[in-house]
C-alpha cells in the first residue's frame, strides 16, 4: 500500500508538472527500489523461514527483542528531565519514539544517511532557525525540496555513468560499496565448479 501511495504521489507531481501520464508510467515501471528488496526479504523471512527461527530463542536475531524494552523505557529519562528542569524548553522537544521510528527505513538506508540527515537537520532547524529566522522561513522548504531533488538526480546520474557499466559506485568514508553479495553471481545448479564459489 505504501508503495502504491508513493507511486500515485509521483503521478500527482507529474500531473502538476504537465508530464503525460503514459510517459510517467513508462519511466517508473522498470525501476526497482531498495525498499522492494527489503519487502521481498521480509516476506521470505516471515512466510518461509518463520519468525520462530529468526527472532525467538532458536534464531540468530533473538536479542533484537530487547529493543522493544528500550522503546518502552527510552522516553522515561527525558520525561523526568523535562519535569525536573521545566525552564529548559529544548528537553520537551526530544521525541524518542520519533527518533526510534526513523530507523524503520534502515534496511535500505545506511548509517551515513542518518548522520548526514542529522547534521543537516540540526544545523538548519536549530542554528539557522535561531540566527537567520527570516531566511529560514522563506527558504527552508525550498532547500529541503532541492536536497531531495539532488538525491534523485544523483541517483539517475550514478546509474547511467557507473551502475550501467557494472561499476559498484564511488567509495568514501561511511558508505563503502560493500552491499553487493559476491556470491550473487555464483551458479545455483548442483555440481558446477566456479572459482570463489561454493559447490552445491
Amino acid at each position: 500500500m505504501a508503495q502504491a501511495l508513493g507511486f500515485l504521489s509521483d503521478f500527482k507531481l507529474g500531473h502538476y508538472m504537465k508530464i503525460p501520464p503514459k510517459s510517467m508510467f513508462y519511466v517508473q515501471s522498470p525501476w526497482t527500489c531498495p525498499g522492494d528488496t527489503v519487502f521481498y526479504n521480509a516476506s521470505i523471512i516471515w512466510g518461509v523461514i518463520g519468525p520462530l527461527r529468526m527472532f525467538a530463542s532458536q534464531g540468530v536475531y533473538g536479542s533484537l527483542n530487547w529493543w522493544f524494552l528500550a522503546g518502552v523505557l527510552g522516553p522515561i529519562p527525558f520525561y523526568l528531565l523535562a519535569r525536573k528542569y521545566p525552564e529548559k524548553k529544548w528537553i520537551h522537544l526530544i521525541n524518542v519514539p520519533l527518533i526510534l521510528s526513523s530507523t524503520s527505513s534502515m534496511p535500505p538506508a545506511r548509517a551515513v544517511n542518518y548522520i548526514m540527515w542529522g547534521i543537516a537537520g540540526i544545523y538548519f532547524n536549530i542554528y539557522v532557525f535561531r540566527v537567520h529566522k527570516k531566511w529560514w522561513a522563506s527558504h527552508a522548504y525550498v532547500l529541503a525540496a532541492a536536497l531531495n531533488a539532488g538525491i534523485a538526480f544523483l541517483g539517475v546520474f550514478i546509474y547511467f555513468t557507473l551502475q550501467s557499466k557494472d561499476i559498484a559506485g564511488p567509495s568514501w568514508w561511511g558508505l563503502d560499496a560493500d552491499d553487493h553479495c559476491k556470491l550473487a553471481t555464483c551458479p545455483t545448479a548442483p555440481g558446477i565448479k566456479v572459482p570463489d564459489c561454493p559447490v552445491l
